[in-house]
């Protein structure tokens, strides 16, 4: 405590505020009508279905191409869905569905707006997700370059027969066989010639996606290549197979059709949701300070910090982040959340007041109120931490980190991704997380910083009817 200093106070509530107005408001620079972003504001947030709508579009092979048989066509589809869904995650759209009709041949995609869309055109929003994914393989692990395209390029998906998982019984290991054409047997030989036993990965990259970057153990030179690693499973030489195929499909997808779709909720009960939280927020604060005085306009700041971190973690904030798909569902996160802080500091301030009623002097009774609070609201934001993490893996696209560390709980279910409920775990989780930073932490300092002014070392202005004592 001795050791925050008066400005500490002054410090946090700038950083708090230019951090409201930057998660506001952005920072943008205009020349002609291109628009630069420095900064992400709110209104870069990619609005779920529920509030915006968005765009129902059905994707097909085309007319000239025909599987060999079903267990053809089955791999084929299952691997064009895996780049749609890796096209989805890149871009931070959680709130999309897919579903693939193997009988006919289509699959059908639905997902929001993109964030400043106003003409609602789908088949520009179908642009959006591009041709299918470019496949490539490159020198180097992914975080040897600030982009891919500054590893040198070994072959490309065309340059891929197929991939295909496999059980290695000999080793009981999964592993990811890969055939390649011609075109890339050479070029292939020799790289992993030059690269073999140097500790230098030959990465896979799904456009600027990275999903797998195994090291070189001995030059390949038949066309016929094996990936291995320590962490494969089953399902993860399956998706990796799959992503593989499909950046190297022998067909186009074509668009069949595609559509509007209308908002189920709509951009009015956001705004009712926003309204609400915004009157709340003024309520419990007068509240607050009414009943806790000093203590009440720290919490207030602390709580402030807590929302607009959640948003800008949202927003993307940076412009080389994506922003999060945010529903409606994902809004009552971020409300829980910054409920959850307000009891924090209700706690913090409680037990404030019970060590000064005590007899304790104000910097006796801080240190020792912030001590006794901490243990019952690290508890509470931790089982909120636990179950948003348990939403994220179960209802997360299958490649999130949640589904990946929660796969041995939920290997029994199918793929069951919701993005609305996704997005409800995501704001809860980011909300605990900052409870702690602003809730706990920047309240904490801020306390210790205006009690080092004279003038507010009455202990009145911390709880009512208590004696100065020091």
């Amino acid at each position: 405590m001795k050791s925050v200093k008066k400005p500490v106070f002054f410090l946090v509530l700038a950083f708090i505020l230019g951090l409201t107005y930057l998660t506001l408001f952005g920072v943008y620079t205009y020349y002609g009508d291109r628009e630069d972003v420095w900064v992400r504001g709110v209104k870069d947030i990619r609005w779920g279905i529920d509030i915006r709508g968005g765009v129902d579009v059905i994707f097909t092979t085309p007319d000239d191409h025909v599987f060999a048989n079903n267990d053809e066509r089955r791999a084929g589809m299952d691997a064009a869905r895996s780049i749609i869904e890796v096209r989805m995650v890149t871009q931070n759209i959680t709130d999309y569905e897919i579903y693939v009709d193997y009988a006919t041949e289509r699959i059908i995609v639905r997902f929001p707006w993109r964030a400043g869309d106003v003409s609602f055109d789908p088949e520009q929003a179908v642009r959006e997700l591009g041709e299918m994914a470019w496949l490539t393989f490159r020198e180097g692990f992914p975080w040897d370059a600030e982009s891919h395209l500054d590893l040198p390029l070994v072959i490309e998906g065309r340059d891929v027969k197929r991939a295909a998982p496999n059980y290695n019984r000999d080793d009981g290991t999964y592993e990811v066989l890969l055939e390649l054409e011609p075109s890339g047997t050479e070029a292939f030989a020799e790289a992993t010639g030059r690269l073999a036993g140097t500790g230098v990965a030959i990465s896979i990259w799904m456009d600027e996606m990275p999903i797998s970057w195994p090291t070189v153990s001995s030059q390949i030179t038949g066309g016929n290549a094996v990936i291995t690693g320590n962490d494969f499973t089953a399902d993860a030489v399956i998706s990796l197979a799959n992503r593989i195929n499909g950046g190297a499909l022998p067909f186009q997808l074509e668009i069949d059709s595609f559509s509007r779709i209308s908002p189920t909720l709509g951009e009015s009960a956001r705004d009712a949701m926003v309204i609400a939280g915004i009157v709340a927020f003024a309520v419990i604060a007068i509240i607050m300070i009414y009943l806790y005085r000093l203590l009440g306009v720290v919490a207030t700041i602390g709580l402030l910090g807590q929302a607009m971190g959640a948003l800008a973690v949202i927003t993307g904030f940076f412009p080389g982040n994506a922003s999060f798909t945010l529903t409606i569902p994902g809004i009552a996160g971020i409300i829980l959340s910054i409920a959850m802080g307000v009891d924090a500091n209700v706690i913090t301030s409680e037990r404030i007041k019970e060590e000064l009623y005590t007899g304790k002097t104000l910097d006796g009774a801080l240190q020792a109120g912030y001590k006794r609070a901490f243990a019952v609201i690290f508890d509470c934001n931790i089982t909120l931490i636990i179950i948003a993490f348990i939403l994220m893996g179960a209802f997360g696209t299958p490649d999130s980190f949640a589904a990946v560390a929660l796969k041995p709980i939920f290997f029994l279910f199918g793929p069951s991704a919701a993005g609305a409920i996704y997005s409800f775990g995501f704001t809860l989780f980011v909300g605990a997380i900052l409870n702690f930073i602003f809730g706990v932490t920047a309240s904490r300092l801020m306390t210790y910083s205006i009690s080092k002014f004279k003038s507010l070392r009455n202990v009145n202005f911390y709880a009512k009817g208590v004696k100065n004592r020091g």
